[in-house]
């Protein structure tokens, strides 16, 4: 006869099996999404602060409308956002857009939505200074938010190069807004830029600047995934994204960005930039 001791310890384990089997009925049904929590990673065109200004009411409103579970986060300096987006370090991310092509073959980001107006890159001077012409500029320093950024200092650099036979001495600012205070103190000549951070400065400080040359204009910042994410929330976030830029209720947040009119993005939109020899100015962090 079985003992008292061996029925009990076979009705633990029957109780046990059972839940674990519901356990796993239950994984079943629920999707993989919703317990995910997956990193949205921030380009630090502004100081830590404004991002998460900028960007938390942005993503609360992605994760409410698409149910996949995010957390913002960014780094202090673009280079150190660079260095982790290499790494594969985030599962989304708005980005350089040249980050999404050099990291391509060893990451493969995905881009989803960009906005429709093209990026172009700005060289700014203080309202004052002699700096009349792109000419003008040859041998100067100029700061940019980072020596491997897009608009700001790789078509910057290859504009001038190949348009005006001028090479620049470029100095790492960390920031756009640093890059532009610079140029504003006389600390450097002149500021390598992109109008839509121009744009997001303080009125005292567009007042003060002057534009003296603007590129050719290339597409911009898109949001991309990694590919370890599931397709399925990829086209969630995408689908919620757009969703949002066709609320006028969200207009004020993504004015912000700015992402005046959000468009689905992909790989095909930024393979022209890779024809523009931008590698010969490309710095390796």
């Amino acid at each position: 006869m079985k003992s008292r001791f061996y029925l009990a310890r076979k009705g633990l384990f029957r109780v046990f099996h059972l839940a674990l089997a519901a356990w796993f009925a239950a994984l079943a049904v629920v999707p993989a999404y919703a317990a995910a929590e997956y990193s949205f990673a921030v380009v630090p065109q502004f100081e830590r602060r404004k991002v998460f200004a900028i960007w938390q009411p942005i993503v609360d409103e992605l994760q409410k409308r698409s149910g996949v579970k995010l957390k913002l986060t960014t780094t202090l300096t673009v280079v150190e956002y660079g260095q982790q987006m290499r790494k594969g370090a985030y599962d989304f991310v708005f980005t350089n857009p040249y980050y999404v092509l050099k990291f391509y073959p060893i990451q493969g980001y995905q881009p989803l939505v960009r906005d429709a107006k093209n990026l172009r890159g700005i060289v700014v001077v203080r309202k004052d200074s002699p700096i009349q012409r792109p000419e003008d500029l040859q041998g100067k320093t100029v700061a940019v938010p980072t020596l491997n950024a897009f608009g700001a200092s790789l078509m910057v650099q290859a504009d001038l190069a190949n348009q005006f036979q001028v090479k620049v001495a470029v100095k790492d600012a960390k920031t756009h807004t640093s890059a532009y205070f610079q140029t504003i103190n006389g600390l450097v000549d002149a500021a390598g830029g992109v109008q839509k951070t121009l744009q997001e400065q303080e009125p005292a400080v567009r007042d003060a600047l002057r534009v003296v040359y603007t590129t050719g204009e290339l597409p911009s910042h898109p949001l991309a995934a990694h590919p370890r994410v599931p397709k399925k929330v990829q086209d969630k976030i995408r689908a919620a994204f757009l969703a949002m830029a066709e609320d006028p209720a969200m207009k004020p947040l993504l004015d912000k960005v700015p992402m005046q009119k959000a468009v689905a993005a992909r790989m095909d939109d930024y393979l022209p930039a890779a024809k523009l020899g931008l590698d010969r100015y490309w710095v390796e962090e």
